[in-house]
């Protein structure tokens, strides 16, 4: 037979509270590396999605979109998913990139995923519109849709 103290049981009372803690910590720990990993994950996906800009100096409606949307654009889900890189219309592309044919006007906004194209706007149609027309491009490609359909649910 095992006889308790009151100060045997504020000991193991102690130690019962410490391991859950230990316990609640280590949970912790495991589930910001799952988050962690999840980011990593969802940054490597949205590296595969580019929006490509083609553009060249002088250019009157790529200034327009410039001044409209350039700002703002890295800190949407759009930027967030497909991060803009410009192209010099005139420099020599990439054979990494399958596009569906050359650009030929500026601005193009062309939408890849794993170096193919998914989608392109020709020229600029104001605000209102490229975002709806991006939006359509864009939901052509699951992660944006799954992406999309959490911040909406």
């Amino acid at each position: 037979m095992l006889c308790l103290t009151s100060k045997a049981l504020s000991f193991e009372s102690k130690h019962i509270t410490f391991l859950i803690y230990v316990k609640k910590v280590y949970e912790m720990k495991s589930m910001l590396l799952a988050a962690i990993l999840y980011f990593i994950a969802s940054m490597t996906l949205a590296q595969s999605i580019k929006l490509l800009m083609f553009e060249q100096d002088g250019c009157y409606w790529c200034e327009i979109w410039d001044d409209e949307i350039s700002e703002i654009y890295p800190k949407t889900l759009e930027g967030h998913v497909a991060p803009l890189h410009r192209i010099n219309i005139h420099s020599k592309q990439s054979n990494e990139i399958i596009l569906n044919s050359t650009p030929q006007f500026t601005p193009t906004f062309i939408i890849i995923n794993n170096n193919k194209e998914v989608g392109r706007i020709e020229g600029y149609p104001g605000d209102d519109f490229f975002w709806a027309l991006i939006d359509k491009i864009l939901s052509k490609i699951p992660e944006y849709s799954q992406k999309k359909g959490a911040l909406f649910h």
